[in-house]
């Protein structure tokens, strides 16, 4: 009699029966993770690994709720900042697969609205000093260490991110440009001043060479970094980021009154807002040119009295 009362009705959609949190992360990484750059790859790795699982691991799916996620960024509020910012996104995508599973009902995603930590952007730029500075131990090292030397040079002509240059093949350099296939934000073209182009014209090329800089074996790309943590320090510059490099050139850029619109697109930016964090340093050059200009008004306005 109830399911002639009912006939006709719209029913409830059943749901099916949620896993552990645990148990869903071998589904979800197999159906979604060769779709991303193995850097990506590694990065969620490592946060699914080290923080997701250790915090929601035996936690049902539909059993996942809001109060949990605020408690867990609570538990991160000391010294575990950046670790929460990094691992949230990839919780929110995995429970929004979970959605389009049927796992958890629709719109049921406890993580919508969760603020990361806000975090203090680490913007470093070098002073004429220390750009000689570091151009002196660059020349120093060029016989020890030719290729970490050309890298660095290639990072400070062109503005590129490290691993775009540390691991350039061959067949991308196209002077005056490089041909990037993918980068951060897809396919990218970096121009090539004439001293990076004499760059990569005075590096020997061996017969079937895929990289530019190949590590010892040859069979991939160099490793930056250690010698970078060495390298700095004998510059004195010790907090120094290879990254550095790059918002260093966009200061440049600015100083040389070149607009925001164009250094992004040196720089590769996907989106306006990205290069926008520089806006402050075109306002410190406007407010510069502005002193010089009210200085010489002083001056002919002394002089005329």
């Amino acid at each position: 009699m109830a399911e002639v009362a009912l006939d006709g009705l719209p029913r409830r959609v059943s749901q099916k029966q949620s896993p552990a949190f645990a148990d869903y992360v071998d589904e979800f990484w197999r159906d979604c993770a060769h779709h991303w750059k193995p850097s990506t790859q590694k990065r969620n790795w490592d946060a699914i690994r080290f923080d997701l699982i250790p915090q929601f691991g035996p936690m049902r799916l539909d059993m996942i709720c809001r109060s949990d996620i605020i408690r867990w960024r609570d538990d991160c509020a000391e010294g575990r900042q950046a670790k929460f910012n990094r691992a949230l996104p990839v919780l929110a995508a995995m429970l929004k697969y979970a959605e389009a599973l049927g796992y958890l009902r629709k719109g049921a995603n406890p993580c919508r609205g969760t603020p990361r930590f806000k975090r203090k952007a680490m913007e470093r730029f070098l002073s004429p000093h220390e750009y000689r500075r570091l151009g002196l131990a660059l020349v120093e090292a060029q016989e020890t260490h030719p290729a970490q030397v050309a890298i660095i040079r290639l990072l400070l002509y062109t503005g590129a991110r490290s691993q775009e240059i540390s691991a350039l093949q061959w067949d991308w350099v196209q002077p005056p440009r490089l041909m990037l296939p993918d980068s951060k934000t897809g396919p990218k073209t970096i121009w090539l001043c004439s001293q990076a182009v004499g760059i990569l014209e005075n590096m020997s090329r061996p017969e079937g060479a895929v990289f530019v800089f190949p590590n010892a074996k040859g069979s991939g790309s160099i490793n930056l970094c250690t010698w970078w943590g060495k390298f700095r320090r004998h510059c004195a510059l010790p907090d120094l980021r290879i990254h550095d490099l790059r918002h260093s050139y966009a200061s440049i850029a600015i100083k040389h009154k070149i607009p925001l619109a164009t250094i992004g697109r040196l720089l590769g930016h996907e989106l306006p807002e990205t290069t926008a964090k520089y806006a402050h340093l075109a306002d410190e050059t406007i407010a510069e040119a502005a002193s010089r200009v009210s200085g010489g008004l002083a001056s002919a306005i002394g002089l005329g009295t």
